[in-house]
């Protein structure tokens, strides 16, 4: 389960990721905590705000794709994560200062937003260079972990310190934590990193990417599935908050509460994620009609705590559903290709967003219960309709493998060094 961690690089990446990752859930409740008390408790406030975080995404991560195809991954990442550390960083001093304004906040999700947007699918794509082929599944498992295990700490924190010292310093806690993702990454031996070859700088290079991936029924199937579950049916960020609130009638620890015990259910999802070796579309469908029979189920349930219990199964699923998802697309794409591919997967993953957020937020006006109820059935819907697709094309089973050539040599043609 825990293979990635004998490769030194990976095991420093990991643990600056792990306490990165608990600075970052903890600002994600703060922020939204921020916006709903200078909105009055506006769930459109709330839709808005998460818009402009990921709006950036359907311009940039692409781009960010683009990039990590061309240049050093780890030097990349050196810049954007001490770029998104000084984000936290503006608006914690903004709050701690008394002056934050709903605009600032607005302003601060944009840029973060924007360097998140780049930063992701370089981040997702150097993982393979730490830990080659055969380890990538078990990696993208262990990342989901720690990003679940964050889940459930950061949030747990958060709720607390919110109440008990306030937004602003739980943001200049998260922009201390990137120092330890930036040390990590600078610490590696760049020797034991496995580089794809720098892909020259061309024309094109962007639409190369889409054509590459529309001519690949494969993954265009899967990357249309993400879309639509994430942006309708993945809104937790908004529609745990305003359950908590708005319907429940809690206050920032209750929708603390929430986040923790979804992030359990992550956690174990990717804890069992970690145990495959190799993703079926199978278990993708199937986790994808689970997720959203299990969200319908707890819209519905009359109080918190059985809202937040029921979580933990809905956790299980949406995280089987998201390290499938990500380990098929990495590992059937060509190593020249898979920064450009891993920016459209963030695309889709990301960037229906700042449709979704609105939208949901609105539906939230109306009823509180709506948004997840509603997330829950397109997710069915249209993970159903994908199913009869990969079956009548004979998809469903392993997914298609891209392998990478090799040449067989006889020890007679060996250098005396290469022996």
């Amino acid at each position: 389960m825990f293979g990635s961690l004998r490769i030194h690089n990976y095991r420093l990446y990991a643990s600056g990721q792990i306490i990165s990752l608990v600075g970052v859930w903890m600002q994600r409740i703060a922020q939204d905590w921020l916006v709903l008390e200078l909105s009055n408790g506006s769930p459109v406030a709330l839709g808005f705000a998460a818009a402009l975080q990921f709006l950036p995404v359907l311009v940039l991560s692409m781009w960010g794709g683009v990039l990590a195809d061309r240049m050093d991954k780890r030097k990349l990442l050196l810049w954007l994560e001490s770029a998104l550390g000084i984000c936290a960083l503006a608006l914690g001093l903004l709050d701690v200062l008394g002056i934050v304004q709903l605009w600032h906040v607005y302003l601060l999700c944009l840029l973060l937003g924007a360097f998140s947007a780049v930063e992701t699918p370089v981040r997702q794509s150097f993982v393979v260079e730490m830990v080659g082929r055969e380890s990538l599944t078990n990696a993208v498992a262990l990342n989901s972990m720690m990003f679940n295990l964050a889940r459930i700490i950061g949030p747990a924190i958060a709720g607390v310190a919110i109440v008990a010292i306030g937004t602003g310093w739980v943001f200049l806690a998260n922009a201390i934590s990137f120092v330890g993702v930036v040390l990590g990454v600078w610490l590696m031996r760049t020797r034991e990193l496995m580089p794809s070859e720098p892909v020259p700088r061309e024309k094109g290079q962007l639409l190369s990417g889409l054509r590459y991936v529309r001519g690949r029924p494969d993954l265009l199937t899967v990357m249309l599935l993400v879309f639509f579950i994430a942006t309708f049916g993945m809104n937790f960020y908004m529609t745990l908050a305003i359950m908590a609130r708005n319907v429940f009638g809690g206050d920032a620890d209750a929708y603390g509460l929430l986040s923790t015990l979804i992030a359990v259910g992550t956690l174990a999802g990717a804890t069992w994620a970690a145990r495959r070796k190799t993703p079926r579309m199978s278990v993708f469908i199937g986790s994808g009609v689970v997720f959203g029979l299990l969200e319908i189920v707890s819209g519905f349930m009359p109080t918190m705590l059985l809202t937040g219990l029921m979580m933990i199964p809905v956790g299980i699923a949406m995280m089987t559903f998201n390290t499938t998802a990500n380990a098929t697309i990495q590992l059937a794409v060509e190593p020249e290709m898979r920064g450009r591919v891993m920016g459209i997967y963030m695309l889709v993953f990301l960037g229906g967003n700042p449709v979704g957020g609105p939208l949901m937020g609105w539906i939230g006006e109306i009823n509180g219960r709506a948004p997840i109820i509603i997330g829950g059935l397109v997710s069915v819907l249209v993970t159903v309709t994908a199913w009869i697709i990969l079956v009548r094309r004979g998809d469903i089973g392993k997914p298609r493998l891209r392998r990478q050539k090799v040449v067989e040599v006889s020890p007679a043609e060996l250098q005396p060094a290469d022996r």
